[in-house]
């Protein structure tokens, strides 16, 4: 980040899907962009889709505050593993998520929230990848990748209740 003295009750981000960017600002400042990866199949909220969400979402949960980069994580639980690439050729159909795990809430009922879109029930996240070099290519499954190095610096500027804008 470019600022020391962050208020993170003033943050508010932007995840752009064309640009492949992520853009943390507080009171309307950019202070940080970084790369991300979103979904291969574009944009879209219904569940089953693989599609990263649209529109204004909310930090429900943050997962993996004191983990070590590359802790592996199923069910939202770390599982005890660090990713490695030989852990990686015994398991390569895994989706791999990592070092932490911020939860996206939608904000528009009948759009990103409730009944067949709900972006929470969706399990979408922004959350680490071993793929790093695929940063800043829509290659994901739904949710929002980020190097681990990134991620660590963004969760540390976040909260719950941080609004995350995801635009086309």
């Amino acid at each position: 980040m470019k600022h020391d003295a962050i208020d993170k009750r003033s943050v508010d981000c932007v995840i752009s899907i064309a640009e492949q960017t992520l853009e943390v600002f507080q009171h309307g400042e950019l202070l940080n962009r970084y790369s991300v990866s979103t979904a291969r199949n574009g944009p879209g909220e219904k569940i089953g889709s693989e599609c990263t969400p649209r529109g204004r979402h909310v930090i429900r949960a943050m997962i993996g505050k004191d983990c070590d980069p590359g802790t592996v994580f199923v069910g939202r639980r770390p599982t005890g593993e660090i990713w490695s690439p030989q852990l990686a050729h015994a398991e390569p159909e895994r989706d791999w998520i990592l070092t932490r795990i911020i939860w996206l809430s939608g904000l528009e009922p009948g759009f990103n929230r409730l009944t067949n879109v709900d972006t929470m029930r969706r399990y979408i996240y922004i959350h680490g990848t071993p793929y790093e070099k695929a940063i800043g290519k829509p290659v994901s499954h739904g949710c929002i990748r980020m190097r681990s190095t990134d991620l660590i610096e963004l969760y540390d500027h976040v909260m719950p209740g941080t609004i995350i804008t995801i635009i086309p």
